[in-house]
């Protein structure tokens, strides 16, 4: 406990700056943790990160994050994004006869979700924090306080297992307290005026929503630990895991508040 409270006071003073400062050092922080919890993911399956099926990826990987000139994002992902994924999916596909099927079709599709799943969520990231400082922390907010929420009311009220072959420990009431704690979060930022474009009924249903897809988003990444038998993804934060343990529920929780009118 006492390492796991240090690594996040470090964390926080490291990371918290950053968001608010935003822009060129915002990018470059999305940058290094989208590609480090790449090569935790690639690590999973024993793909490494500097063979050519890991170096593809990075590449894939660099370019659903790349912003414009100005470091903002177009509404979607741009054309030329698409066709450079599409000629890094080809050349892996080509990669599959190369190797003899040592690197197969199943590797190839595992490396491009890969690169969907951990690109989409820390493009919105940045995305998010270049529409206001009020969102991006609005996020977290949402994340931090379910995940405080649940672990209160599963130690206290928690009978009932929410899925134990993919997670254990989560109960059902563990998940609705966390739901709970996040409507909390709505009514304070709706009365307080920190977010004016939507009224407070419509806030609370988003952030419900919100709050069940982050919790969603962890229980996805504990499925894909549990499917290559690992306890965490990696060991960068002690006492926390990896990157991608500790970002699980953003990759979840930013894109689908860029796609429910909630960003503005």
């Amino acid at each position: 406990m006492r390492t796991r409270t240090i690594t996040a006071i470090i964390a926080l003073i490291i990371f918290i700056p950053i968001v608010v400062i935003g822009s060129l050092p915002m990018l470059i922080a999305v940058y290094l943790l989208a590609l480090t919890a790449l090569y935790e993911i690639l690590k999973m399956n024993r793909i490494h990160i500097f063979s050519i099926p890991g170096i593809l990826s990075l590449i894939a990987l660099s370019v659903v994050i790349m912003p414009r000139a100005d470091y903002s994002y177009i509404t979607v992902i741009t054309e030329a994004q698409i066709d450079m994924i599409i000629v890094m999916a080809l050349l892996m596909l080509s990669f599959t006869v190369i190797s003899k099927n040592r690197f197969s079709f199943v590797d190839m599709g595992f490396c491009v979700l890969a690169v969907a799943y951990i690109g989409i969520g820390f493009m919105y990231f940045y995305e998010t924090r270049e529409s206001g400082l009020i969102f991006i922390l609005y996020a977290l907010l949402i994340v931090w306080m379910t995940d405080t929420g649940a672990y209160l009311a599963g130690r206290t009220l928690g009978r009932r297992k929410l899925w134990p072959q993919i997670s254990p420990n989560k109960t059902v009431e563990g998940f609705v307290g966390g739901i709970l704690s996040s409507v909390l979060l709505a009514v304070i930022f709706s009365l307080s005026g920190m977010i004016e474009n939507l009224p407070i009924y419509m806030l609370i249903i988003y952030t419900m929503i919100l709050s069940g897809a982050g919790q969603l988003g962890d229980l996805v990444e504990s499925a894909l630990k549990r499917h290559f038998d690992v306890k965490d993804s990696g060991s960068l934060l002690p006492g926390h895991g990896g990157v991608l343990d500790r970002f699980d529920s953003f990759i979840f929780v930013l894109p689908l508040m860029n796609i429910l009118p909630l960003v503005s």
